[in-house]
């Protein structure tokens, strides 16, 4: 097992980030797992709308946890629930587990793509409900107001730094990282600020450029290359799977 390339992981620390792990492994390489994000719950739940937009795993399994479903979201209205949109297959995958019928996702699962798809449906005039984090992309809202829709975000969690966290950013620093997988700009941002925190923040930034640096989606890229950081990959599905084979690829090159 030694002499493996070894590739950070910032996913937060419940499944997905054994998924990661797992993932990694199986492509060849040994995983640095750091999670860069943790979820606090604001205890809120959606609010009506002709459509409602869930943008992550998280906010269906919080959504449902306090007992909404999108059949009590006309109280007064049975039979007439609203549209449900999940912006990819894992947000929709638990959807389905708690037992809501999805009816739009996606063919790109981004902000952009879920924008496009709702657009083609038609929502000029609807009324649009977001439920997702405090740091969901402008994007998404934006897009929506363009195509005519009414928008409402409510936020379901907030996103923090875990403390301790960093222990890839001192890998970098050290010259001991071959590649980092960011699956948002939150985990760019997070990494960074680990990284000053611990005093190494422009050594952690030179390691990186010397490593195979892949983003989910081209917001998360955007925020590294404002950082400073050369981003190699950027894959066309916006998956941690197809993430972490595009990175190991790259390494393989």
């Amino acid at each position: 097992m030694a002499g493996r390339p070894r590739v950070a992981v910032f996913r937060p620390d419940d499944e997905r980030l054994t998924d990661a792990v797992e993932t990694l492994d199986e492509l060849g390489v040994e995983a640095v797992a750091d999670p860069m994000l943790a979820v606090e719950p604001t205890g809120s739940v959606p609010e009506p709308g002709d459509w409602i937009v869930f943008t992550s795993k998280t906010g269906v399994e919080l959504a449902a946890a306090e007992g909404w479903s999108p059949a009590a979201a006309r109280p007064g209205d049975a039979g007439n629930r609203p549209a449900l949109a999940c912006i990819g297959p894992s947000t929709a995958d638990a959807a389905d587990a708690v037992g809501w019928t999805v009816d739009l996702i996606p063919d790109e699962y981004s902000s952009t793509g879920l924008v496009a798809a709702l657009r083609a449906v038609g929502v000029d005039g609807a009324r649009v409900e977001v439920a997702r984090s405090d740091h969901g992309s402008p994007v998404l809202l934006d897009g929506l107001r363009d195509a005519g829709a009414r928008v409402h975000e409510t936020v379901l969690y907030e996103l923090v730094r875990p403390a301790g966290s960093g222990d890839a950013a001192d890998a970098a620093a050290a010259g001991d990282l071959d590649g980092a997988c960011f699956t948002s700009s939150l985990t760019v941002d997070h990494f960074l600020d680990a990284a000053a925190e611990r005093g190494v923040r422009e050594e952690a930034l030179a390691g990186l450029n010397d490593a195979v640096v892949g983003c989910i989606g081209h917001p998360t890229r955007e925020t590294a290359e404002g950082h400073g950081v050369a981003v190699d990959v950027v894959p066309a599905e916006a998956t941690f799977r197809t993430l972490a084979e595009s990175v190991v690829a790259e390494l393989d090159a």
